[in-house]
């Protein structure tokens, strides 16, 4: 079985994003896999990249060891609140600092290319939202999930990469929470 990573977007500690991620990491486990997880409310960085890309800031030690566990993963799923259309503020603050040229991709030199370093690894993008999915996908074109599938995860090199929407969660009964509860743990059991 796959060498998996669990990402855990949410910034709360009780919310249902870690829940989910707990499901998914429950079917992995039965299933034999080796299983990491990076919680990223409970890491200390700034998660301002403050300089771009024009002079680099050290990087603080649990963003080095989350480097250290996305080289390790062969599978990495990531599980996010849908916020003004977007991840949390601090998970785009992890991608932005973590996830950085000479360690996930790396521009050419004198061209628009780019070479992508997180190859042979694959996803899955677990986000949960107010609003059923498909009015997500149909009015808004998914805009967070294209950015961290195409402008993020694909850029780099990690594909497949598969998306599931849960929602809408607002006001949502014990028994649909459950029922995602038991599809996402399927997720983890065929590690996709």
């Amino acid at each position: 079985m796959k060498k998996t990573l669990i990402i855990q977007g949410h910034p709360d500690s009780e919310s249902y994003c870690r829940a989910l991620a707990n499901a998914y990491k429950v079917g992995a486990i039965n299933a034999g896999a080796e299983v990491q997880e990076i919680i990223v409310s409970d890491l200390k960085f700034n998660p301002n990249l403050e300089f771009g890309y024009r002079k680099r800031t050290e990087l603080e030690s649990d963003l080095l060891a989350a480097q250290e566990k996305i080289k390790w993963a062969e599978h990495l799923v990531i599980i996010y609140p849908l916020w003004w259309g977007g991840m949390p503020a601090l998970l785009k603050g992890f991608f932005d600092r973590a996830f950085l040229p000479g360690f996930a991709f790396q521009k050419r030199e004198n061209s628009v290319w780019w070479d992508k370093y997180l190859t042979g690894k694959s996803a899955r993008i677990i986000t949960t939202m107010d609003q059923p999915a498909w009015y997500h996908w149909l009015i808004y074109g998914e805009p967070a999930h294209k950015a961290l599938k195409k402008m993020i995860l694909e850029f780099c090199g990690i594909k497949p990469v598969k998306i599931t929407s849960i929602g809408p969660i607002r006001f949502s009964k014990d028994e649909l929470r459950k029922k995602y509860l038991e599809k996402v743990k399927a997720l983890g059991i065929k590690q996709i």
